[in-house]
């Protein structure tokens, strides 16, 4: 790409796979993260870090000036309420980062990858006990969509490490929210970073896990056996 990617929660565990994926592409790369420390820990040299907030609206101006794409990795807390609920960060730090966005020249052309979750429209589900993780996810998701730009929302199941996973190299993209699995955490940053540069990618919502088989040799193949997410039921939170 000719501009900045921003890689919102680019400390994180994803976030920071993201980050070396898109510089090993020779992309410029911005991460907005919290801490200085953790950035000085996990991300290479050439990332250019910028000290951010999803929860601080004026905090995302400056990074987020001029950048073509948005890959949103920010990882919750579970309170129930305040600044460390899934509010804060899933729906509105969402929000935020969107009205943000808003501002920029080139608005209508930028693309947003969105990391969710599994079971997101399953508000019965045990994950939605922690803040209503679930609900307020989807309302994450439902503001992505709603935006009018170029959107991907990937939602991965229970996350670990590739070595965890033995010979399990294959990568299941499915629809409908009723699967369970785990899946690498490499998997998800290079779907992430794959939706960047397949056209098949925009405008879908799928689930990932991982099964036994091969790694992927087309996403865009992998994307394109998906359907687009007007012709999928998406469910609002209650």
């Amino acid at each position: 790409m000719n501009t900045a990617i921003a890689v919102i929660g680019g400390t994180g565990r994803v976030g920071r796979i993201v980050t070396r994926k898109l510089l090993d592409r020779g992309e410029t790369v911005r991460v907005i993260g919290r801490s200085q420390q953790r950035a000085r820990r996990h991300l290479p040299p050439r990332a250019q870090f910028f000290l951010g907030d999803v929860r601080d609206p004026e905090s995302l101006l400056t990074p987020l000036n001029g950048c073509s794409a948005v890959v949103y990795t920010v990882e919750p807390g579970t309170d129930t309420a305040g600044p460390d609920s899934p509010q804060s960060t899933l729906h509105a730090g969402v929000l935020h980062t969107l009205d943000a966005l808003s501002l920029q020249d080139g608005f209508g052309r930028a693309q947003f990858v969105l990391v969710s979750q599994r079971h997101v429209t399953r508000p019965e589900h045990p994950m939605n006990a922690y803040g209503r993780m679930l609900d307020w996810r989807l309302a994450g998701e439902n503001a992505v969509r709603a935006s009018g730009l170029d959107y991907t929302i990937v939602r991965p199941g229970w996350l670990t490490d590739r070595a965890e996973l033995a010979d399990d190299g294959r990568v299941h993209l499915e629809q409908g929210d009723r699967r369970d699995g785990y899946v690498a955490l490499q998997d998800v940053a290079e779907a992430c970073v794959q939706a960047l540069y397949c056209p098949s990618a925009k405008g879908l919502t799928f689930e990932m896990r991982n099964g036994a088989g091969s790694p992927p040799g087309d996403w865009e193949e992998l994307f394109g056996g998906l359907s687009a997410d007007e012709s999928v039921p998406l469910h609002a939170p209650a």
